[in-house]
């Protein structure tokens, strides 16, 4: 989803404010220079237990100038059947399709806890894309989930065999999973949907998904995993959508304000740095 310019958004995770209310979400990301947000089922349904509904939603966005590009995340999708309907997949599922259609998100983020053959994951996966009807479903890897590493990942979107699913490549699963620049080999440029951007600690901490969640580094600092990934992508030739995602309990210590500047500002010196300037869809 690109500027009217050609400028690749640069979208705000989720993620990165915690549970920030969505009208304070909407003030602080625009304010630190972001284009785009990303939305969760759960952020989506505080919002309106706040008293805001869809309309008022968008008019807020509308007025600060920011889109929605990814709704977060679909992880339940494995036990429903193939095939779509509207009595298919979880409540959950549905109200993240509603999110995407009803504020232009393209993209809605899916992964999985549990472990299962991976025939039965791609089965699961392409029923989960066919009840997503327009949308595209990006699937990330996470080395302490059911589906580990970037080659699983990808054969899991192959064996789908649908022309909306991709793969979402998060710097932090990357650097953990151990993942090469050879893995990504087979995967078409065109299937790499988005790239969510943080930057990882030298020492891995001893619960995996704890440090995922809470001790994520900003891009560009310490070991320059953001940097390398992006140049792999580049040279790979995918164009994927960019996301600053900067899980970590030390930059919200000191409020969504400037955890956002700092992560809008990090996020745009790694872009730069990689790209000659800001990407262009």
């Amino acid at each position: 989803m690109p500027r009217k310019d050609g400028r690749s958004r640069l979208t705000m995770s989720v993620r990165t404010l915690g549970d920030t209310p969505f009208a304070e979400r909407v003030r602080t990301a625009a304010a630190a220079g972001f284009d785009a947000i990303g939305l969760s089922v759960e952020s989506y349904l505080a919002a309106h237990r706040d008293g805001m509904d869809d309309r008022t939603m968008r008019t807020l966005l509308d007025d600060h100038g920011l889109a929605v590009t990814e709704v977060e995340f679909l992880s339940d999708w494995l036990p429903a059947g193939p095939g779509p309907g509207p009595g298919a997949g979880s409540v959950k599922e549905r109200t993240a399709f509603h999110i995407a259609r009803t504020f232009g998100a393209s993209r809605v983020n899916a992964g999985l806890f549990d472990k299962a053959p991976p025939g039965l994951v791609a089965e699961r996966f392409a029923a989960l894309c066919e009840r997503a009807g327009g949308l595209a479903v990006a699937l990330e890897f996470m080395p302490f989930g059911g589906i580990p590493d970037l080659r699983a990942a990808w054969e899991a979107v192959r064996l789908a065999d649908s022309s909306r699913a991709g793969l979402l490549i998060d710097v932090w699963h990357w650097v953990r999973a151990g993942t090469t620049a050879d893995a990504l080999s087979p995967v078409p440029p065109g299937r790499v949907l988005a790239v969510q951007l943080c930057d990882v600690g030298p020492e891995a901490l001893p619960e995996a998904r704890y440090e995922s969640l809470h001790h994520r580094l900003l891009p560009g600092s310490g070991s320059n995993h953001a940097r390398d990934v992006l140049t792999v992508l580049r040279r790979h030739g995918a164009g994927p959508q960019m996301t600053a995602e900067v899980m970590s309990d030390d930059l919200l210590a000191g409020g969504p304000r400037a955890a956002a500047r700092a992560a809008f500002a990090a996020t745009h010196s790694v872009l730069v740095s990689v790209y000659g300037g800001w990407p262009v869809s």
